[in-house]
C-alpha cells in the first residue's frame, strides 16, 4: 500500500521577486499612457484659462473705425476707435453717435400725419455734461461689435466731420435752434473742442 504524500510547502527563496509584484508591459504601457492623457490635460486647461491663441480683441482692426452695440434697452450704437483695455473693458475713444430728433407736428395737422425724424452724426464732448472723448464700456455690456469700412456711410461723415469740424457744429446749432424755436427746450451746445 502507498502512503500518500504529504504536501509540500512552496516556500519562495528570498531572491525570487513575487508575481504580485511584478508589472505587466500592458500595465506599465496604460500607466504611461495615463501620465501622458494627464499631462496634455492639464496644458489644454492652462492654454484656455491664460486665453492662449488669437482671442476676439486681436480681430480689433486699428486702422478702421469700429460700431459698438450695447445691449441695453435702447439699443445705443457708438463709432470710434476700440480696443481692449483689460479683461473687463473696452476702450473707445474718438467717438460719434447717431442723434435722432423728432420734429414736433406743427398745431393743426391732422394726428395720423407721422411726425418727421431728423438724424446726425454727433461727435461726444458736446453734451451738456461735457465728457472727454473717452468711454470705457463693460465687455459684458457690449452686444457685438463691428470694424467699419472706409467707404461706408458711417466713416464717410465722420471724415467730413474732420475735415471741418466748424461746419458741423454750426449745422447742428441750426438744428437745435429750429428745434428750440418750434417749442421744444432743448439746450444749445458747441464743440469747444479743437484736434
Amino acid at each position: 500500500m502507498q502512503q500518500p504524500m504529504a504536501p509540500q510547502a512552496h516556500a519562495q527563496s528570498p531572491m525570487t521577486p513575487s508575481k504580485s509584484k511584478r508589472l505587466s508591459k500592458t500595465q506599465i504601457f496604460m500607466s504611461v499612457a495615463l501620465f501622458a492623457v494627464a499631462i496634455l490635460a492639464t496644458l489644454m486647461l492652462v492654454v484656455v484659462v491664460m486665453g492662449g491663441g488669437k482671442g476676439l480683441d486681436s480681430a480689433v482692426k486699428k486702422d478702421q473705425y469700429q460700431a459698438v452695440f450695447l445691449n441695453s434697452q435702447d439699443g445705443q450704437v457708438y463709432f470710434g476707435k476700440l480696443e481692449a483695455y483689460n479683461e473687463q473693458y473696452y476702450r473707445l475713444t474718438d467717438i460719434f453717435y447717431v442723434r435722432v430728433e423728432q420734429k414736433i407736428q406743427p398745431e393743426g395737422q391732422a394726428a395720423s400725419t407721422q411726425a418727421q425724424q431728423s438724424i446726425s452724426l454727433a461727435k461726444l464732448g458736446n453734451e451738456l455734461h461735457g465728457p472727454d472723448d473717452e468711454m470705457f464700456i463693460a465687455k459684458d455690456k457690449v452686444l457685438f461689435w463691428e470694424n467699419l469700412k472706409e467707404s461706408g456711410q458711417v466713416v464717410t461723415a465722420i471724415r467730413e466731420y474732420k475735415k471741418n469740424p466748424d461746419a458741423a457744429n454750426k449745422a447742428a446749432e441750426q438744428q437745435q435752434s429750429s428745434s428750440t424755436n418750434q417749442g421744444t427746450t432743448t439746450p444749445t451746445t458747441t464743440d469747444t473742442t479743437k484736434k
